[in-house]
């Protein structure tokens, strides 16, 4: 098996090579499929025998997918009458049935036993990730209904995900669950008011149509989710460990319908979206951080809303441009932001992780230098 996995590396480094030089030689990044997508994939499975790269597996699916969507849209499109659009809402409503089923009332005790931590994380949500991205709106002077998508991916409650790094992180974990728990909960009201505020010059915002759409996709699974776990705990044990691998295979069908409806205004501005995401996430990672500082957090709780801060759920900002009609504008900014969160995400908690390795290494050394010196 490691032979084979090693020959996936080899193969997905020569076909990364190959479009390399189709993209400098053979005519614009159109010109670079097989090569693109059959890199990704060979890097995807080789990977999994490289830890670093086992840990960003799902990160290289992600932009596999959407180099899928991109490269191939007539086949994700539609199929006579029914558009694959149609599929997004309900994968977006399980994946947050998934994040029902782990979740619990204890989850919730982080706020009665670290109010002051919750609290500065989910003002911090609230505030950075959505005034950056109208700023961000406004400085790049982009079309409508692509800036208004820019926005609402800074007005979205954090994702699951930003819980995976705070593990990785050596964060404070229970704090970790307890804002992406609550900022989902209060998203259905937050989200439409900010995009009212911030976004209502760009496209028109219905606050109550928006307010009913969004707690319909992440409310009643959620509490279907808390039910089927409180109520059907020994039969929801064989569930959970089936639904996350359904919700990412879920989040990378999402990804190449939403791509493959949006690919000409992906062409027209894609790099400047790309761009303006890793500014936009950049800057909430630093901003959350140091939120936590000011205020007189520890480290790991510091970390912790650095995360939950840079991190959205870009499934929900693609469900809401979708509920909009909006899909292959607004929903664009989303897709260009899952791939850079994971990637940006992935490498601050890692680094952070080693960081706190080599202090402990180094604690351990400058402890053994004093027993000697004795």
């Amino acid at each position: 098996m490691g032979k084979a996995y090693k020959f996936l590396l080899i193969s997905s480094a020569i076909l990364g090579l190959l479009a390399i030089g189709m993209l400098i030689f053979g005519g614009g990044i159109l010109a670079t499929d097989p090569f693109l997508v059959s890199s990704l994939i060979c890097l995807a499975i080789g990977g999994r025998n490289v830890s670093i790269l086992n840990q960003m597996s799902f990160t290289i699916w992600v932009m596999a997918a959407v180099s899928v969507g991109f490269f191939y849209p007539q086949y994700f499109q539609k199929i006579g009458d029914f558009k694959f659009t149609g599929f997004i809402v309900p994968l977006i409503q399980l994946i947050m049935f998934t994040m029902g089923t782990e979740m619990s009332l204890k989850d919730f005790e982080g706020v009665i036993k670290t109010p002051k931590a919750v609290l500065i994380g989910l003002v911090s949500h609230f505030t950075i990730m959505p005034l950056v991205g109208f700023t961000l709106a406004k400085s790049f002077s982009f079309p409508p209904e692509i800036a208004a998508g820019v926005i609402l991916m800074g007005s979205v409650p954090s994702g699951v995900t930003s819980n995976v790094l705070a593990f990785i992180a050596k964060a404070n974990m229970p704090l970790s669950v307890t804002i992406a728990a609550i900022s989902t909960l209060v998203a259905p009201f937050m989200t439409p008011l900010l995009m009212k505020l911030l976004a209502g010059q760009y496209v028109a915002i219905d606050l109550q149509a928006m307010m009913l759409h969004v707690a319909e996709i992440i409310i009643l699974p959620i509490i279907l989710g808390l039910l089927v776990n409180r109520f059907l705990i020994n039969g929801v044990k064989r569930l959970q460990t089936m639904l996350p691998k359904i919700s990412m295979l879920g989040v990378l069908m999402m990804m190449i319908v939403i791509v493959s409806s949006g690919r000409d205004s992906l062409l027209e501005i894609g790099p400047l979206l790309f761009l303006s995401a890793m500014i936009h996430h950049t800057i909430g990672y630093l901003l959350g951080y140091w939120s936590g500082r000011f205020m007189g957090l520890d480290e790991a709780s510091c970390r912790t809303i650095s995360l939950e801060v840079g991190m959205q759920n870009g499934g929900l900002a693609s469900g809401i441009a979708l509920q909009m009609g909006k899909i292959a504008t607004v929903g664009l900014a989303s897709v260009i932001a899952v791939p850079w969160m994971t990637i940006s995400g992935s490498m601050l908690s890692n680094w952070w992780r080693k960081k706190d390795n080599e202090n402990k290494e180094l604690l351990i050394l400058n402890k053994n230098k004093s027993t000697e010196s004795i």
